[in-house]
């Protein structure tokens, strides 16, 4: 991406406005020509410009300053992530903000800033939709709701609990309405009926769909699936981009969330992980390549790892991926840590089942296969090749 700058006096460019300027990216900039001697010209035009900046500076410098900074942290995240191979950039590689340093006005190019895919896409838009809720709800606000809400049940004792009872993988059944690649999968959609129904056919755990936009979910329908009575423990599926987001699925009835190593760099999952834990609460980490399941590995307090078998920027489903990151030393490493594996994606019938089953996976989350279903708890019977409700 290029970024152009104009400037609209004539003044030539001072130096130290030119050193605040950002890295990146790479600004060309356009110096008028004043011919000597230029000593009187240069004071009578920059006070014409201080003067103009001081008459909107008290309108507009604090939210562009504000916005110039975010701007700054986002290109630093964006190079952390591909440090450590993150594809996904946190946020689109635009610059500052207009009238960001001193006389200049900037004018940067949208090259580039097109999501490369639909995570991608997700992720700008969540970004945005974070940083307004967080003016909407402050995080000493949802410290203090926490205060009301409903004790965290066990997660992972519940996954554990029913592979012990059933001898298959413990199923955490998704409650979700559409997918950006499927688009509508349960036309009346009830998610607590749903919900209810999954119980009723054996699910350990439930997944709940919170992103509005691309999923058509809610934090409400996660609150209201809790409140309904519902005994089995809540994951929370959103795309955590922020620590806000963990204290506000706490505060809905939340007892696990759903963190995206396609998305994170490390220092945010390990910082997010201890959050949880200080809240009670569980952290399913996603993976969907070898690279991403080094990472996680070697993270401390992983304690369960979600292996997606659809490709992030393809859309295509391969199960044998699940294979494929536990084969060799990284599944040896991963029983030795006593990590319980879930298998993602690409799940519809029991031969599905049994193949993850013997790559070593522990869990499995499945939605679609179910959800579309008249009847998604009976689907489960179905899915497993057997009843798994008692």
């Amino acid at each position: 991406m290029e970024g152009l700058v104009s400037m609209k006096s004539s003044a030539s460019s001072h130096p130290a406005a030119i050193g605040s300027l950002p890295r990146r990216p790479t600004f060309s900039i356009r110096r008028s020509q004043v011919t000597l001697p230029r000593v009187k010209r240069f004071s009578a035009a920059a006070a014409s410009i201080r003067a103009q900046q001081a008459s909107s500076a008290a309108r507009e410098e604090p939210e562009i300053v504000l916005k110039a900074k975010e701007w700054e942290v986002g290109m630093l995240q964006n190079e952390l992530a591909e440090s450590q191979g993150i594809r996904i950039r946190r946020q689109p590689p635009t610059g500052p903000p207009l009238h960001y340093v001193g006389p200049f006005e900037f004018r940067i190019q949208n090259e580039g800033n097109t999501p490369r895919n639909i995570l991608e896409e997700i992720v700008w838009h969540k970004d945005n939709e974070v940083h307004q809720l967080k003016q909407w709800k402050p995080i000493y606000t949802l410290k203090k709701a926490m205060e009301d809400a409903l004790p965290t049940r066990d997660f992972v004792g519940a996954l554990r609990e029913a592979n012990r009872r059933t001898g298959l993988p413990g199923l955490i059944a998704e409650v979700k309405k559409a997918s950006p690649s499927r688009g509508v999968l349960r036309e009346n959609f009830d998610p607590v009926e749903v919900a209810q129904s999954y119980e009723k056919g054996g699910a350990a755990c439930l997944s709940v769909l919170t992103d509005a936009k691309y999923f058509q979910g809610s934090f409400e329908n996660l609150e209201a699936i809790r409140k309904a009575g519902v005994k089995c423990p809540l994951l929370c599926k959103e795309f955590i981009v922020d620590a806000w987001q963990i204290y506000y699925a706490r505060t809905k009835g939340a007892d696990a969330i759903l963190l995206i190593a396609a998305i994170l760099p490390d220092l945010d999952i390990k910082y997010m992980i201890k959050i949880c834990k200080v809240l009670g609460l569980a952290a399913l980490v996603e993976v969907h390549d070898e690279r991403e399941m080094d990472r996680v590995i070697g993270i401390e307090g992983v304690e369960l790892i979600g292996i997606n078998n659809r490709n992030l920027e393809t859309f295509e489903v391969d199960i044998s991926n699940t294979k494929k990151l536990l084969e060799g030393e990284r599944g040896k490493l991963i029983r030795e840590k006593g990590i319980i594996v879930v298998g993602e994606s690409g799940l519809f019938t029991p031969e599905h089942i049994a193949y993850v089953q013997e790559a070593g996976v522990g869990a499995v989350l499945v939605g679609e296969s179910l959800v579309k279903q008249s009847d998604p708890g009976q689907a489960i019977s179905g899915l497993f090749g057997r009843d798994i409700s008692s």
